[in-house]
């Protein structure tokens, strides 16, 4: 196989938008998918850390942070989210709900760093995705500054929140370098920053002629897998 592409982020929105505009994905499908081979990544990488505190922003990767707390629970995890900025948007108030039909606790504040460590083996970090610009809003910053923090393994969804995606860690933002990492779609170009121990790639879900246009040259999955682990 050809050296695997990564994604800027006009190819990233432009890749999204096929998807829902001439694929006719719907939000909730990739959603849900990205979320699952998320779930599925962390449960691989961490079969024994079960404490899942997960943390969700007011977007789309909030959402995927959303479905993987379902799956994780699902997958015999106990994870609590922290959703601070929530939106009256269905789609949301359907996800929130389900998670909370499932039993999963929502923390309604965000906890300092020595509470995480006491009570969360895992922190997922699902608050900005690659459609972020600075600056962070106010109510984000001192979360990004205590996950920049933490001890116990961080994973982030498709990419650290707070890096650029084509630039990887902004000096002016609180640098989070998670030990896990689901890039989904294909990864972007920031990923070539990333230095911890895993990343994976997630959502099985790219049409063959949508591959073949923007040239992605992805790895192939194994077997019935929905991920597949990267070497940076």
């Amino acid at each position: 196989m050809s050296k695997m592409k990564y994604l800027c982020q006009k190819e990233a929105i432009a890749i999204d938008e096929e998807l829902f505009n001439v694929y006719r994905f719907s939000v909730d499908q990739l959603m849900e998918l990205a979320g699952l081979s998320s779930a599925t990544a962390i449960a691989k990488c961490y079969p024994d850390k079960k404490r899942v505190l997960i943390c969700v922003g007011p977007g789309n990767n909030g959402g995927d942070g959303l479905v993987a707390a379902r799956h994780l629970k699902m997958f015999g995890f106990i994870p609590s989210i922290f959703y601070p900025k929530r939106t009256d948007k269905p789609l949301y108030t359907n996800l929130t709900n389900q998670c909370k039909m499932m039993g999963i606790n929502f923390v309604e504040e965000f906890p300092s760093e020595q509470t995480i460590q006491k009570q969360a083996d895992i922190v997922v970090d699902a608050l900005f995705g690659f459609s972020f610009k600075p600056p962070v809003r106010p109510q984000f910053q001192p979360i990004l500054e205590t996950l920049s923090k933490t001890s116990i393994p961080l994973c982030s969804i498709d990419i650290p929140s707070g890096w650029d995606v084509e630039e990887g860690p902004n000096n002016e933002i609180p640098s989070l370098s998670p030990e896990l990492v689901i890039s989904l779609t294909a990864p972007k170009i920031c990923m070539k920053k990333f230095n911890g121990e895993h990343h994976f790639l997630g959502g099985r879900f790219v049409p063959n002629t949508l591959k073949e246009k923007y040239g992605l040259e992805l790895p192939e999955y194994p077997g019935t897998e929905c991920v597949v682990k990267l070497n940076n």
